[in-house]
């Protein structure tokens, strides 16, 4: 029998999956609630919605026009948001710029993404003023002043305010495929350059709506129409890990920082009420520590961590404080959400059972999950057999623009490989291992880089821990701990090993485990979004790891 359609009224609207429809709800709903930006103004809904026809206005004056690829270098702003909404919302593409790459990266990520119009910060001109001859294609520049005096700079078109100001509000948006580019930005990988991934319209929408669905979160509390909102990722990273876009849809207050200053963001907390923001483990700490200094209550605030795994010490230091903080997982590939820890029922109320939940997570709604071997067949969802996760959603990206071989690698076999060695326990918990490349074989075992870092991390005087694996002549690869300590603390080899001995004797480590060497470093090299850059310690101690203190 072949397949049955709707056959829809001639008037009925054929409701395209697009970045403008989130606005609706908001703009009915909300309209007098504001978006906040630092210390600096803040905008009714309403008002946010005139904006972003005035950029639309304003980068139509500039030539802009359906399939073209904008660009944003600027702090977490309102104008961010606008952009968000603005540039797809006409059918344009926007490219959200990591600021924190070399100079030469961030020109060629604006030469690969064709990008023709740039909205930059004023902290950027110098990097716009030096990679400009580098991008032909490059036909108008609008300079964000950020309320500072002074003369624009020679290759700006204008400045972002007062162009706004003269532009209509009232620009025609119309509708069109919701297939259509919405965005794109560049995730750096281990070698070579960075890799670019889009996202369409619908892929879009469907995260966002998949972000808002009540799935359990840690402290079954969610994300509502009453919290105030502060993004801590930064608004180049994947789309802000597609909070902003629920947030708008959902009408809430919001807050943007800008450049994230410790004292600001307590600043900011205290008098807007903050209730929910997400943040990778190291603006946690940053936060943690700016409390600490001014005084800050920060309990009650709600922060999603990922990025990199939550450790169990700064987990509990956070909840001490009286923070509900919920572990997330996801990848620049996946838009990012791909799952979020939830409290085993019946372990409620267990400090030390929540903290340690807060290491597996659930699959986000429309997520299908696998653990697969090498040749992708599926592996037991035991809680202990591990394999590479992939992954099937309606919003991950479908490609690396313009490099079809890690593409085809990418999705070799019809599901997005992650590159994380996984396990999935029974009730559909995964527990992220270690990173494929990460992974530490030595005399024939495997060792979790992540494991073993978390054993560690207990250790007396230890602040913080990165382990790698070193060659080896006899073992093939042997781990090495990187680690930062506490001011006066005296480690040792016995002292990192205490731990770790434990679990070897519970038989929840290999003994091979045990280490031979660390090293001891006043900071733990990071990438642009904040992530430990392993690449970076094994090369510097590649040389120098020797038995004992390297």
């Amino acid at each position: 029998m072949p397949l049955r359609f709707a056959e829809p009224a001639t008037e009925a609207y054929r409701f395209p999956l697009t970045i403008r429809h989130l606005l609706d709800s908001a703009l009915t709903t909300a309209s007098d609630r504001r978006i906040v930006y630092r210390d600096q103004g803040s905008w009714t809904y309403r008002e946010f919605a005139g904006r972003v026809g005035r950029l639309a206005s304003l980068l139509a004056d500039l030539g802009a026009e359906q399939g073209m690829t904008i660009a944003v270098m600027d702090w977490d702003s309102h104008r961010y948001l606008e952009a968000y909404f603005a540039v797809p919302m006409m059918g344009a593409v926007l490219q959200t710029v990591n600021v924190r790459l070399p100079a030469p990266q961030v020109a060629y990520t604006l030469n690969h993404a064709k990008a023709e119009i740039l909205l930059v910060h004023h902290d950027f001109f110098p990097l716009v003023e030096a990679v400009l001859p580098s991008l032909p294609g490059v036909k108008a520049v609008v300079a964000i002043m950020d309320g500072t005096q002074g003369a624009l700079p020679a290759f700006a078109k204008g400045e972002y305010e007062a162009l706004s100001a003269a532009a209509s509000p009232d620009y025609p948006f119309e509708d069109f495929d919701e297939n259509a580019v919405a965005t794109t930005f560049y995730t750096t990988g281990t070698t070579g350059n960075p890799k670019g991934v889009c996202f369409t319209h619908r892929q879009l929408v469907l995260h966002t709506l998949a972000c808002n669905a009540p799935f359990g979160a840690a402290d079954g509390t969610g994300f509502a129409y009453k919290d105030v909102y502060m993004p801590l990722t930064p608004m180049f990273h994947v789309h802000a890990w597609g909070v902003p876009y629920v947030a708008t849809m959902l009408g809430m207050t919001q807050v943007y920082p800008g450049r994230y200053e410790p004292e600001m963001l307590c600043r900011l907390h205290a008098q807007h009420k903050v209730t929910y923001s997400h943040c990778v483990p190291t603006i946690l700490r940053m936060l943690l520590d700016a409390a600490e200094k001014t005084g800050t209550d920060v309990s009650g605030w709600t922060i999603t961590v990922g990025g990199s795994a939550l450790s169990p010490q700064l987990c509990a230091e956070g909840r001490r404080k009286g923070m509900r903080l919920i572990a997330g997982y996801g990848m620049s590939e996946t838009g990012p959400l791909v799952s979020v820890a939830r409290i085993r029922p019946g372990t409620e109320g267990d400090d030390a059972a929540e903290i340690q939940a807060l290491t597996a997570t659930v699959p986000a709604p429309l997520i299908s999950a696998r653990i697969v071997d090498d040749d992708m067949n599926d592996l037991p969802h035991d809680g202990q057999t591990r394999g590479e996760l992939v992954l099937r959603a309606p919003w991950l990206t479908p490609c690396y623009t313009g490099d079809a071989k890690a593409s085809e690698t990418l999705w070799h076999g019809g599901w997005m490989h992650t590159q994380d060695i996984a396990t999935i326990d029974p009730d559909g918990y995964i527990r992220i291992r270690d990173r494929l490349k990460d992974v530490i074989k030595t005399g024939g075992e495997w060792i979790d880089s992540i494991q073993l870092e978390e054993l560690v991390a207990t250790a007396e005087g230890v602040v913080e821990v990165a382990v790698v694996a070193m060659p080896d002549a006899k073992w093939g690869e042997r781990p090495l701990a990187v680690v930062v300590v506490r001011p006066g603390a005296a480690l040792t080899l016995e002292t990192l090993n205490a731990p770790i001995e434990a679990a070897i004797s519970q038989g929840t480590i290999t003994r091979y485990a045990k280490l031979e060497r660390f090293a001891v470093v006043e900071g733990l090299p990071r990438t642009s979004v904040g992530k430990i850059d392993k690449k970076l310690i094994r090369a510097t101690h590649a040389d120098n790891a020797q038995a004992g203190v390297a």
